[in-house]
């Protein structure tokens, strides 16, 4: 019990000191990982709204409102599917992509100064763990 209290715990205070960062660029935590997300997959930055749905492991509404939060924002735009009319493709705006980028330098310092009280070691002990962990629980995005 002592260490699955310590995961949440630990959990809630990383997202209430990742909070701050993103807020000063105006997003919150899960458009980042929208915006993140399409642009890992490289030029031309898109994927269909189901692999973003599968990659975010959301609900499709909630998925839905993170999209319409980022176009309204003109951070992403939605295309057409060219082989499927029935499905359409996101792809990061020339401004998302530019936000993106500059967001994750700020995140990285900022998770790292959240791990500064561990060891090389013992990050990478938990890191190792952790995966396990993940994995005996049904998790297959290793990533």
């Amino acid at each position: 019990m002592a260490l699955v209290g310590r995961i949440s715990r630990a959990n809630n205070l990383m997202q209430k000191g990742m909070k701050p960062v993103f807020a000063q660029y105006g997003l919150e935590f899960a458009e980042f990982d929208v915006l993140a997300t399409l642009c890992r997959t490289g030029a031309p930055y898109e994927l269909t709204a189901g692999g973003l749905l599968r990659s975010a492991m959301v609900t499709s509404g909630a998925i839905t409102n993170r999209l319409d939060r980022l176009e309204k924002k003109g951070l992403i735009e939605r295309v057409p599917h060219p082989g499927d009319r029935r499905a359409i493709k996101v792809r990061l705006t020339t401004e998302g992509y530019d936000l993106v980028n500059t967001v994750v330098e700020a995140h990285v310092e900022n998770e790292a100064r959240m791990l500064a009280g561990l060891t090389k070691t013992e990050r990478a002990a938990l890191d190792t763990g952790l995966r396990r962990l993940l994995v005996s629980l049904g998790d297959t995005d290793l990533g």
